[in-house]
């Protein structure tokens, strides 16, 4: 059963990773041994689960509902793993965590590093990414989330809010003049984070209504420090969030501008699966972090 049960994760791997060489290289695994392990699986059962091509690797009808059940089995597994060592009854076990990077960097690194010295039998695996993950089905236990939360049967813990704000370096803005209405924007050499606005307009409330400006991007980036740092450097005005600016403020790089034109604040949450009674370290970094972030975050706007 413990051979079928590697099986089955070594099957999920090459599901995840879109093939077998890229699940070899993530189990540490010869390429042979993944196959051969996968091939057994579907000589067992009697049945094709993957259709395997030069280009693409996809699952047969049987091999989705097989993948489905064996993700729910595993994870019955390792949760009665972590009920027979504990973690149900001292705070204790490895947390996996996920943030968006710069305020990972800035905000979710510092508190866990605060909170590794306060529970010395937990340890964390933070992954700092801007995309999304899917909680279950990378095995996260708790996720760093800014800005609305769709309908979910995820459990939020709000922590704070962050804001939109559009700035540039004293130098340009001497040069250039300051904006005092979002349409002005189109006067202005502009640098766009593309994952948080739109590279040839921004939108902005006037009133209760929204209105949307065409701007001129010089520089189009896909991270929020390149584009502070390129509006540091006087290429022209960026729209990042406030805690992304704090430090460049703080420090007279950056001026912000238009704030009484911006739309309303963006939640910051804790956000977690819930199913279940939670394991003591997940209740314990959660106590932990939302009062952390509450207290980090009430300056941070």
């Amino acid at each position: 059963m413990t051979d079928r049960l590697d099986s089955m994760a070594i099957l999920i791997a090459v599901v995840d990773a879109g093939s077998f060489s890229g699940a070899a290289r993530r189990l540490a695994m010869p390429l042979a041994t993944v196959s051969r392990k996968v091939g057994e699986l579907e000589a067992h059962l009697k049945i094709r689960l993957l259709l395997r091509s030069t280009r693409q690797l996809a699952l047969t009808e049987a091999g989705l509902s097989y993948v489905a059940a064996c993700r729910r089995i595993l994870e019955e597994v390792a949760q009665a793993e972590r009920i027979a060592a504990g973690e149900y009854t001292m705070p204790k076990g490895e947390l996996v965590i996920t943030a968006p990077v710069v305020f990972g960097r800035l905000h979710v690194l510092p508190m866990v590093v605060e909170f590794l010295k306060k529970y010395p039998d937990i340890d964390v695996r933070l992954t700092l990414s801007d995309r999304n993950v899917h909680l279950l089905e990378d095995h996260i236990d708790v996720a760093l989330r800014i800005g609305a939360l769709p309908d979910s049967d995820l459990i939020a813990i709000p922590v704070g809010a962050v804001r939109t704000v559009v700035c540039a370096s004293p130098q340009y803005f001497a040069l250039r003049g300051k904006p005092t209405t979002p349409g002005q924007l189109a006067q202005h050499d502009c640098v766009s984070y593309d994952v948080l606005t739109s590279a040839h307009s921004w939108r902005f409330l006037q009133g209760k209504s929204e209105i949307t400006v065409p701007i001129h991007s010089r520089l189009i980036v896909n991270t929020a420090e390149a584009a502070i740092d390129a509006a540091v450097a006087g290429v022209g005005v960026t729209r990042v969030l406030s805690y992304q600016i704090a430090a460049a403020k703080r420090q007279a790089l950056l001026e912000i501008v238009l704030e009484s034109f911006e739309s309303s604040d963006r939640p910051v949450n804790l956000v977690h699966a819930g199913q279940g009674i939670l394991p003591l370290k997940l209740r314990a970094f959660l106590d932990f972090g939302s009062a952390y972030l509450k207290n980090r975050l009430s300056d941070a706007i």
